[in-house]
């Protein structure tokens, strides 16, 4: 991925935006396009052969997602409103070369690290177990973990695992240790490579995953990952579903050596039945990691910003890939 801008090859003089907004909910939109709003329904707004910067319908799935790439003849820029753009991926080779596919890089870190820190929070000082007590009407008292003294691995160093240290630096953590695809140096300290991780796990008393689905990181956390963790570690899973083995992960908590709270998983969404839902320690919320109040204002103000660029001819920005 590069957050340097590269220029589109000429300002665009007209053809047809589709995005999930309407047009009239967004300030700033440039002259000279034309708006078409699609949010995934079953009819298309216009001829797809006439779209030319396309933002991707959020949360309805790469189906949705890529069933329009095809007939995509015009397009120069895919916009996506998530992080990821694993959804994307399996249409990107419909596309004709040269187009420039873009992330939400800027949208979701506030509300992600938010749900980040609650969930370690809310696993740490035992709420599950409070909210079913307040059900059965009993008084759980007890004494529980806090997240003050604890020893913090973030993996997937990037703008959401550094929103997640952001929000962690007042609770008096022991330290905060951080992994990326590949060493690198920050203001807060060192970023540890991939292949370093062998050696950090065994030290960390919360590991938070916060990194992209990628070939390298489909399966990640596997049964030799989650082994190599201290016993009564947590796993936060913020990520994506794949980055973890789910059978390897059920295994460690059906032994209750360890704890998991995930906000996505493997499969997804979660089916009824599945043992997952009531595998011991384990606390369960269904990908909302960006779906707050935080995210509209935000959303809007990127696409906005991203078509600016385009209309004029300047760079876009949160560049990940370029097919062709």
């Amino acid at each position: 991925m590069t957050s340097t801008p590269i220029p589109s090859p000429s300002p665009a003089t007209g053809g047809d935006v589709w995005m999930p907004f309407r047009a009239d909910e967004i300030e700033g939109l440039p002259e000279g396009l034309d708006y078409r709003f699609w949010d995934g329904g079953q009819d298309y707004p216009a001829d797809p052969a006439d779209c030319v910067f396309y933002v991707v319908p959020y949360m309805k799935g790469a189906e949705i997602a890529t069933r329009p790439l095809g007939l995509m003849s015009s397009v120069r820029v895919v916009q996506t409103l998530s992080a990821g753009i694993d959804h994307v991926e399996p249409g990107l080779p419909l596309l004709p070369g040269g187009v420039r596919l873009c992330n939400a890089k800027g949208v979701h870190e506030a509300s992600t690290a938010e749900l980040a820190l609650a969930l370690v929070l809310a696993s740490l000082r035992g709420f599950p177990g409070f909210v079913r007590g307040q059900d059965e009407e009993e008084w759980r008292s007890g004494f529980y973990p806090a997240l003050a003294d604890k020893s913090v691995l973030i993996v997937g160093y990037g703008s959401i695992g550094a929103a997640v240290e952001d929000r962690l630096e007042p609770f008096e953590c022991a330290r905060v240790v951080r992994v990326a695809r590949s060493a690198r140096t920050t203001a807060r300290g060192p970023v540890h490579p991939l292949g370093e991780l062998p050696a950090l796990l065994p030290e960390a008393d919360v590991v938070i995953l916060c990194t992209p689905l990628t070939p390298s990181t489909q399966g990640l956390v596997d049964a030799e990952f989650l082994a190599a963790m201290r016993d009564g570690a947590l796993l936060v899973n913020v990520a994506r579903g794949p980055v973890v083995d789910t059978a390897a992960l059920l295994a460690e908590l059906g032994s209750g050596r360890l704890r998991a709270a995930l906000d996505v998983t493997d499969p997804e969404p979660l089916p009824p039945g599945h043992p997952l839902w009531h595998a011991p320690h384990v606390l369960i919320t269904p990908h909302v990691g960006g779906s707050t109040s935080a995210f509209l204002p935000r959303a809007k103000r990127l696409v906005s910003g991203q078509l600016t660029r385009f209309a004029a001819g300047e760079a876009v920005g949160n560049l990940v890939r370029i097919t062709g």
